[in-house]
């Protein structure tokens, strides 16, 4: 196990793959850039960067500096235009080249962005409670489903971790690893881990912007995580999620 683990983590993509045998060498054209929408769902429109085109401030010094693990949250609400922000600073676009290819706010193996931003709202001013996928092509919401009780379904996705559902919205990103695979074939995983790091850290990076914190979690029931993001578990499941709430402000 141990040597297997080394061999993984040491060895570059280069070694790990034969290219000449991936989807991508052969011709084949890749996946989506981003999951399809189901027909006659309404969209909820996010503001753009004239609504929050003066938060997140700081300097990247004082968002570096001031950058923490959040598990205590206030019980404030956060503005749609606080969110919108937090969704641009993570997956936002930046250019789409063509089709296959669009540029983000944080960078990912081959341009491949093999995630996925779901989102477990709570307190958001002007957006109903309820789970939601984002677009970054769109810059919007889709509208995923409202369960009865939420919060009790995070925490139990969360492994029991109460703080989890405490925050004003819990951001769950998935993978689809058939975007990955179709350039770095089974070296696919390694990367696609590398990519929720960049993700997340740039929104710990924006939360200081806004106030906010947020604490990232990889302790999840993955079963239970997939079942309430309405994923199979298999073309696409949960890597990564993490909280987000206001925080007192620092004396």
């Amino acid at each position: 196990m141990e040597r297997d683990l080394k061999f993984f983590l040491k060895d570059t993509i280069r070694q790990l793959v034969d290219f000449s045998t991936t989807a991508q060498s052969q011709g084949l054209a890749p996946p989506p850039v981003q999951k399809p929408r189901p027909p006659g769902v309404e969209l909820v429109a996010l503001p753009g960067p004239d609504a929050w085109g003066n938060l997140g401030t700081l300097s990247v010094r004082e968002a570096m500096t001031g950058r923490q693990s959040r598990r205590a949250f206030q019980e404030e609400s956060l503005s749609l235009a606080e969110l919108a922000f937090l969704l641009w600073a993570t997956q936002g676009v930046h250019q789409v080249v063509n089709p296959a290819v669009v540029t983000r706010t944080v960078p990912s193996a081959g341009c491949r962005h093999a995630l996925e931003t779901y989102l477990a709202v709570f307190r958001v001013m002007g957006l109903a409670p309820g789970l939601y996928r984002y677009l970054p092509l769109d810059h919007a919401l889709l509208p995923v489903g409202r369960p009865e009780d939420l919060e009790s379904g995070v925490v139990r996705a969360a492994l029991g971790q109460r703080f989890v559902g405490r925050g004003a919205v819990a951001f769950f990103w998935t993978t689809v690893p058939e975007r990955m695979e179709w350039r770095y074939g089974e070296a696919r995983y390694k990367v696609i881990a590398l990519d929720a790091g960049h993700v997340c850290q740039n929104l710990y990076l924006a939360c200081e912007g806004i106030g906010a914190g947020t604490c990232a979690v990889a302790a999840y029931d993955q079963e239970a995580a997939d079942a309430l993001l309405g994923v199979d578990g298999e073309t696409e499941f949960t890597i990564y999620l993490a909280p987000v709430g206001k925080v007192a402000p620092r004396a």
